[in-house]
């Protein structure tokens, strides 16, 4: 791996963090509006195959390279490691109409103390996105939220998709998060990325992950006290 080494302490009281994987052609503009709000911002390449690592450095982000595709938790999770911001955006890496004022709106709650994590909505980004997105808010790429918390968060290194390891530990710590709507921003979704069948066999893979998370963790806890 491939890591950027944080500086002590962070310049910035805020970084983006984006976990990116073969997003060579979106990446850039997610980037640039970002390195409008920050000057911190990381992307973390999850094992890449094309350009993404390459056009993002030259866009002006901090590049982390991980070797082999592991998910986006462990991405996350790297991303983290390369900055001591107090607080993290988190960000999808194919969004379409991404602006500052669109961070600020994730930002603003969470640096004012209202919330400890914001948790970003699409709104008339466009039909297909703001319904899928509507019906999965919990599962939602676009975050705010403190560094030092998301860090403890229990196997958030080893989750291949780690929303619900998060929300988990959102309900079980009974820290304060809630919703905030992201106007006229959407993302290019699977289907168009890979091809409809390559998309579908993709999102399948991934909802199935998602949807298992509870069961898988009953499962370790049971083991662990078998083991006690």
């Amino acid at each position: 791996m491939s890591e950027a080494t944080p500086s002590q302490p962070s310049a910035y009281g805020v970084a983006v963090i984006i976990p990116a994987f073969n997003e060579e052609s979106t990446i850039v503009d997610v980037v640039r509006p970002a390195l409008a709000f920050t000057r911190e911002v990381v992307v973390v390449s999850d094992g890449s195959t094309d350009g993404t690592a390459r056009v993002a450095r030259e866009a002006g982000a901090i590049v982390v390279e991980l070797h082999s595709n592991g998910g986006k938790g462990p991405a996350l999770y790297a991303g983290l490691l390369a900055t001591n911001a107090d607080i993290v955006i988190l960000l999808d890496a194919d969004l379409v109409g991404l602006t500052p004022e669109h961070l600020h709106t994730l930002l603003a709650p969470v640096a004012n103390g209202e919330l400890d994590m914001a948790i970003g909505v699409f709104n008339d980004g466009g039909f297909m996105t703001d319904f899928g997105n509507r019906m999965t808010k919990h599962l939602s790429g676009q975050r705010a939220v403190r560094r030092e918390w998301l860090l403890g968060v229990p196997r958030l290194a080893s989750e291949r998709w780690p929303e619900p390891a998060i929300t988990y530990a959102l309900k079980n710590d009974r820290v304060k998060w809630g919703y905030v709507e992201l106007h006229k921003l959407k993302q290019v979704m699977k289907e168009e990325k890979r091809g409809l069948w390559q998309g579908l066999k993709y999102r399948t893979k991934m909802y199935k992950d998602l949807l298992t998370f509870r069961k898988r963790r009953k499962e370790r806890c049971s083991n662990q006290e078998a083991h006690e």
